[in-house]
């Protein structure tokens, strides 16, 4: 399309497509450099959201250690990293019951002495104001929808701000084509799954000698609550119920800030019954006696969902690609037993950004970064994430109470050993769509019906999340095959998308005789977690941005 579409076109030095913690990391520390040097570097950064935040979902607990290396005088600077972690509490919950196992030895690591609950989405607001006064660009609103190429194949730049293009696919009276960022290094920083990513990561073999990357899908709502319930600096994580030793996952609650509690369920999406629906495994999970006496008498003021990638070390892609690179979770830097990601993010955006300057000060561009990946793996994120490379491979394989067990003294020793581990570095194996079982396998799981005080419906629950897309543009969810939802995913899986959107963005509906199957797509209603790009079984989906400030605008989140 950018052949075929006149438009004009900004230069740059370097084009940061993501304005979370990696892409603004990236964005401040070559401001950071150029001023050491006394030159100037020319930066912009693109963000699909309504404003910097607006796409942000996190836990959070954040770890300190990549904004202290970015910002050293952060606390007198005032990053938002507002409540320090008072005390760490693990439960094992069954139907009714809970065992407290806060007393365990747990791994270091696993815990948060020293770390701060907060809100990302808020963390990287600052962080654009920051970057802004450096003399950074950002351009909120403005999905970047395509990438361009030079004429010997390297990454040229991205179309960004392209609007008003009609449902049947042509401009309407409102179009805008858009305008082309060139730049001598373009970094992608869209977050988990993104739709650049995933087009440069197979463009240029980036993942080839990897293992498919793995993939959780993490649920949140924020409420606020009665003091009574509250207990400032708490985090609060369980295992078990609702969901079985075969399915991973397990939730999270943080207390922080003006009595909010951050509450949160994590599936991981290798999970096989088909019939399973994250939304409602998480609304039952509030229902626990242990959990609904924090909620109760509280209010439920915001919710979203977000993909999470939990490959760690084995599935992380090549790094660098001709004329840019991939930061934090674009690459998959998360730590899954930590639940932790950001600060991998910001130290990611950093060694980007001082191997770029190294080149523009070389003069070059348009190149492959190999020094990114070089500094890479002398870092501390990749001996984090070497540490902990079996604890998802090893909870895959032995269910959630073995596995964890035995992922942590994996990583305990290899943390002890430098990297070494008795297992070696186990493969993930199958994607997520690829562990998908058949529907004929599996009993149907009947959920309860909301009981609107601790859980709620899917509807509402959107609604919570401010979610807006302009119904005049076409789906930004793209089926390859139209037929195959109803001609093959209804029969062998019962159509799953239905169940595992947490937005409802999918539906199967039938005519008044309950019969002649429809799929519907709802793309109103998505907030942009990825999951069905990841998870549809035929692989079926794919997800690509809807003109800019659409989706949700998630507040403190």
């Amino acid at each position: 399309m950018s052949q075929d579409v006149e438009r004009e076109s900004m230069e740059y030095d370097v084009v940061i497509v993501g304005a979370g913690p990696a892409g603004l990391s990236a964005a401040i520390r070559l401001k950071q450099l150029a001023a050491e040097a006394g030159t100037d570097v020319s930066v912009a950064v693109l963000e699909k959201g309504s404003e910097v935040g607006a796409h942000i979902l996190s836990g959070a607990v954040i770890d300190p250690k990549g904004i202290s290396e970015l910002i050293p005088d952060w606390k007198e600077q005032g990053v938002p990293l507002e409540t320090a972690v008072t005390r760490d509490k693990f439960l094992v919950l069954g139907p009714q019951g809970e065992l407290d196992i806060s007393w365990l030895p747990f791994p270091k690591f696993m815990l948060n002495h020293g770390n701060y609950i907060a809100s990302l989405g808020n963390v990287c607001r600052w962080l654009a104001q920051h970057a802004e006064s450096l003399g950074v660009e950002i351009y909120p609103g403005m999905a970047a929808s395509e990438v361009v190429y030079n004429e010997d194949g390297s990454v040229k730049g991205v179309v960004a701000g392209v609007f008003g293009i009609g449902k049947d696919g042509e401009p309407g009276p409102d179009y805008q084509p858009g305008v082309e960022l060139h730049a001598k290094y373009t970094f992608i920083g869209e977050g988990v799954r993104g739709s650049l990513a995933k087009q440069l990561i197979a463009k240029f073999g980036l993942d080839e000698g990897r293992e498919p990357q793995k993939f959780g899908i993490g649920i949140k709502e924020l409420w606020q609550v009665p003091d009574e319930n509250f207990e400032s600096g708490l985090t609060q994580h369980t295992f078990g119920w609702p969901l079985n030793n075969q399915t991973g996952g397990g939730s999270f609650m943080y207390h922080f800030g003006d009595n909010y509690v951050a509450i949160g369920f994590v599936v991981h999406l290798n999970y096989k019954n088909p019939w399973l629906s994250p939304f409602d495994e998480f609304q039952r999970f509030k229902t626990h006696p242990a959990i609904r006496a924090y909620l109760e008498g509280g209010k439920r003021i915001a919710y979203g969902a977000r993909a999470i990638t939990e490959g760690g070390h084995q599935s992380l892609p090549k790094l660098y690609f001709p004329g840019g690179a991939l930061l934090g979770c674009s690459a998959g830097m998360v730590n899954v037993p930590r639940i932790k990601g950001s600060h991998n993010a910001v130290k990611s955006g950093m060694l980007a950004a001082e191997a770029a300057f190294a080149a523009l000060q070389d003069g070059r561009s348009s190149d492959e970064l190999k020094g990114y990946e070089d500094s890479y793996h002398k870092s501390w994120v990749a001996k984090e994430l070497k540490s902990v490379r079996n604890f998802k491979p090893l909870w895959s394989k032995f269910g959630t109470i073995p596995g964890i067990g035995l992922g942590g003294l994996d990583a305990i020793m290899a943390n002890i050993l430098g990297g070494w581990s008795p297992w070696g570095t186990l493969k993930h194996g199958k994607t997520d769509a690829a562990a998908t079982g058949l529907a004929k396998d599996y009993q149907p799981i009947v959920y309860p019906k909301p009981d609107n005080e601790v859980s709620f419906d899917k509807l509402s629950s959107v609604f919570l999340s401010s979610t807006n897309h302009d119904e005049n543009q076409p789906a930004h969810l793209k089926l390859k095959d139209p037929s195959i939802p109803i001609e093959v995913n209804l029969p062998r899986f019962g159509e799953p998308a239905r169940l595992f959107c947490p937005a409802g963005v999918y539906e199967v509906l039938y005519d008044d005789d309950g019969k002649n199957p429809k799929f519907q797509i709802n793309f109103q209603n998505c907030v942009h977690c990825k999951t069905c790009d990841i998870k549809d079984p035929s692989q079926n989906i794919n997800w690509t941005t809807p003109q800019g400030g659409d989706g949700p605008n998630y507040p403190n989140m």
